[in-house]
């Protein structure tokens, strides 16, 4: 039997450096891949494909060349660098079996052959195991898992599930000779990386490309057509918009890959969870919990190559007894500053794990990733780390100390007085992240605080990849919501059985939540979009109220123990928590409290319902603006056109404040009543704009202002993406005077007027839109412009308080 110091599994990125740095030290080594070529999975990458070097940040370590470029360059490099190290590589060799411990193992091949080795490195990855669609018709001629050569498809329509780098490159590839469209069950690309992002939303916008994609979808089934239209067979979604059917030549799901599980716990190693997207737990230098035998690159928790590649490098100084530094360890140590003993990165690492619960299942691999994308902040004691109304979707963990959260507004008289202090490991701030609306509460520092604060798309994308990490933050926000809007007084041990009974549902624009006349059994808590309640009077349904984000509906029935009294619909796609009526009636038994304020809740809401009723007019009104969209706005510019004498100052003080370009137009819009709803931006919860906007120029203020910077483009996605066309291509110009000038002296062109650039100030067009004027005192130019009060900036909520409160 042959023997070696170190036995490597699979010569992907990982094993490759691997056997290389042995190769380049001395070690006795032998690199076992079951293909008859090194790096398999690259290998079968669509031919042509671009493969690139992330993260940039990261010195590369292996001592092997790798830079961005073509599969084929990428493979040929490789090649010459195993020749020339003479690493020693088997190929045809599948490992079917690992046995033993550190210094005495046994790797049994296909052939029936085996291998002694002192040390054991997995860096088998996961492509063994593609995930399938798990609907109707999965496993139809025409549906695929994987895609070698684009060019071999032509002139067919082609739909690719799925929103990671695979898919994306997948799709870019076959658009350039046939129509393709992706489907996308979130509402951006933010699993791929950023040059990947960029091309797939360059492309889509490029009406030159056959490229299309369906947002926040997911696939319903697939059936086989038999028929004369050419097409294979019938996808089936479910969209935000409702179900779409769309005839396909060929289906391409890119969905990922599952660990090869049985194998790996076949060799002793132990997977922290039952759960199928679980890896193995390592140790800071890749070990398993099985001695000797270490596990490195994709699946381990690290798919990008480079990181994969310092990883084989890395695993071999350590298998030969020297300390080595990762290679983002200077990063993290940075990060970590204001941690005391910051400097120890695996020590805070370790401590990092174990006082915040949310990241104890993922692997220590994927918690240096994630800390990478994330801030570390000390605020001082009763600093502000965020107030109420505050527009920001960061989430926060307690490492040290405590904050102290002071929920809703504090003008207001019936907001609970009550605060709720949260302490180390603990985390705030999913409310915001998963509602799409304002902070709900003011959170202020306590005493010795240190707190982690990561981005939406980290956190989303963890999210996403773990499924327990998922599962913590949807019960985290559904015992806060709860606490909050119905139960403040009440503890997580109170609420633990109405938590539990808790599930999601989704409903698409105009869906019913519940009907009038209906059974009452159970509480809609709305978390995500907004919902419109409307009854049944004189033969028509007329709209009583609406209801944002943040608040629920349905208790009527439940306090009162009688049918539904009015009909309840989603004014945009919504996401709500169905609490059910048993476990939410036996709260009510049990805390008298909850009880007496969701009867006050009944009866406010009771007499505002008899009294809309009364008044059909304000219904209309409401009804109206929920099919304008603006359900899902946060701000709106609204024209009382009883009051407006069509003098245009809103226009000309846009213009006048913005470079000569305005911002809204306000004869276009549609009008019911005296109520104008004039082409302006509406800073929606979740802005359509910001889902394709390549060089990421469109922020959103803390006070809610959804605005432009000046790394725009000028591609034009979120003018097309816009679905109430706000956003125009323009070009500023300095030669515009001012409004008050204008309207003194009359000298100059008229504001408002679109300057014609003089030929130095020949800058491409860029994407304008109403920003509120957030650098100006006193609010909007419009509204302040407005010589009748005809124009108004406000919330839906608060303006459809002033209908139903206006006589």
């Amino acid at each position: 039997m042959e023997r070696y110091r170190v036995a490597i599994v699979g010569s992907g990125p990982a094993g490759l450096s691997a056997a290389c740095h042995a190769a380049e030290l001395g070690v006795s080594h032998v690199l076992l891949e079951g293909a008859p070529h090194c790096a398999n999975t690259i290998y079968r990458y669509q031919r042509g494909k671009h493969v690139m070097a992330e993260p940039a940040v990261l010195p590369l370590r292996a001592p092997m060349p790798f830079q961005p470029g073509r599969r084929e360059e990428i493979l040929s490099a490789w090649d010459q660098a195993v020749n020339a190290l003479q690493a020693h590589i088997r190929f045809n060799a599948t490992v079917q079996s690992v046995t033993g411990e550190r210094g005495d193992f046994t790797l049994t091949l296909a052939d029936g052959t085996s291998v002694a080795a002192e040390h054991v490195v997995l860096a088998i990855g996961v492509q063994g195991n593609l995930r399938k669609l798990g609907r109707p018709g999965e496993d139809l001629p025409f549906v695929q898992y994987q895609l070698d050569d684009p060019e071999a498809y032509s002139d067919e329509t082609i739909v690719v599930v799925g929103a990671g780098d695979a898919a994306i490159e997948n799709a870019l590839a076959l658009a350039r000779q046939n129509r393709v469209i992706i489907v996308n069950k979130r509402d951006e690309f933010n699993r791929a990386k950023d040059a990947n992002n960029q091309a797939v939303l360059d492309a889509i916008d490029d009406d030159r490309i056959g490229l299309e994609c369906f947002y926040e979808s997911t696939v319903d089934r697939v059936d086989a057509l038999d028929d004369d239209s050419g097409y294979a067979g019938q996808l089936t979604l479910d969209t935000k918009d409702g179900k779409a059917e769309i005839p396909v030549h060929r289906l391409i799901a890119r969905l990922g890959a599952i660990p090869p599980r049985a194998f790996v716990e076949s060799c002793g190693v132990i997977f922290p969870s039952d759960e199928q997207s679980a890896v193995p737990e390592v140790t800071s230098e890749y070990e398993s919990n099985v001695s000797g035998l270490y596990i490195v690159g994709a699946l381990a928790g690290y798919p990008l190559i480079k990181q994969a590649m310092n990883q084989g490098y890395e695993v071999i100084e350590y298998i030969e007894g020297r300390e080595v530094e990762p290679a983002d360890t200077p990063l993290l140590r940075e990060k970590f500053a204001a941690i005391p003993g910051g400097d120890d990165v695996p020590a805070t690492l370790a401590m990092i794990q174990q006082r915040v619960p949310m990241l104890a299942p993922i692997t220590q691999l994927q918690l240096r990733e994630f800390l990478l994308d994330s801030d570390i902040h000390a605020p001082t004691e009763g600093e502000v780390i965020f107030r109420y109304k505050d527009y920001s979707n960061s989430i926060y963990s307690i490492l040290a100390g405590e904050v102290e959260i002071q929920p809703g507004d504090p003008a207001d008289p019936k907001t609970p007085r009550a605060s709720i202090p949260l302490g180390q490991g603990q985390f705030f701030g999913e409310m915001s992240l998963i509602s799409g609306r304002r902070r709900s509460a003011t959170v202020v520092a306590g005493r010795d605080c240190i707190v982690i604060e990561s981005s939406r798309r980290s956190l989303l994308t963890l999210m996403y990849s773990v499924e327990a990490v998922r599962r913590v933050v949807e019960e985290s926000f559904l015992l806060r919501a709860i606490q909050s809007q119905i139960a403040p007084g009440c503890s997580a041990d109170d609420l633990s059985e109405l938590v539990g009974s808790a599930t999601v549902e989704k409903f698409a624009a105009g869906d019913t939540v519940f009907r009038e006349g209906e059974p009452g059994d159970c509480l809609q808590l709305i978390r995500r979009g907004s919902v419109t309640i409307s009854r049944e009077i004189g033969g028509r349904e007329i709209v009583l109220a609406y209801v944002p984000a943040g608040q629920y509906v349905g208790e009527m029935a439940l306090v009162s123990d009688s049918p539904r009294s009015a009909t309840v619909r989603a004014a945009v796609a919504t996401e709500t928590v169905r609490l059910e009526g048993d476990a939410f009636k036996r709260l009510m038994e049990q805390h008298p409290d909850v009880r007496r304020r969701v009867q006050q809740v009944y009866k406010e809401r009771l007499t505002e319902d008899m009294d809309m009723a009364n008044r059909t007019q304000a219904g209309n009104i409401i009804s109206f603006l929920v099919e304008q969209g603006i359900g899902e706005a946060t701000d709106v510019l609204l024209i009382d056109e009883s009051l407006c004498i069509r003098c245009d100052y809103c226009e000309r003080a846009c213009a006048s404040t913005h470079g000569g370009v305005s911002r809204l137009n306000r004869e276009a819009g549609p009008t019911f009543a005296n109520v104008h709803v004039p082409t302006s931006c509406r800073h929606c919860e979740h802005p359509h704009c910001m889902k394709e906007c390549p060089p990421d120029a469109i922020h959103r203020n803390p006070n809610g202002e959804v605005y432009i910077d000046d790394t725009c483009i000028g591609c034009g996605n979120c003018e097309k993406n816009c679905p109430y066309g706000v956003i125009r291509m323009g070009t500023e110009t300095k030669r515009q005077p001012s409004l008050w000038t204008w309207l003194l002296t009359g000298l100059g062109p008229e504001p408002g007027s679109e300057l014609k650039p003089r030929k130095k100030e020949s800058d491409r067009k860029k994407a304008v839109k109403c920003d509120m004027c957030k650098d100006l005192d006193g609010g909007p130019a419009c509204v302040r412009a407005c010589p009748t009060g005809a124009a108004m900036r406000i919330s839906p909520e608060a303006f459809f308080n002033m209908v139903s409160e206006d006589d």
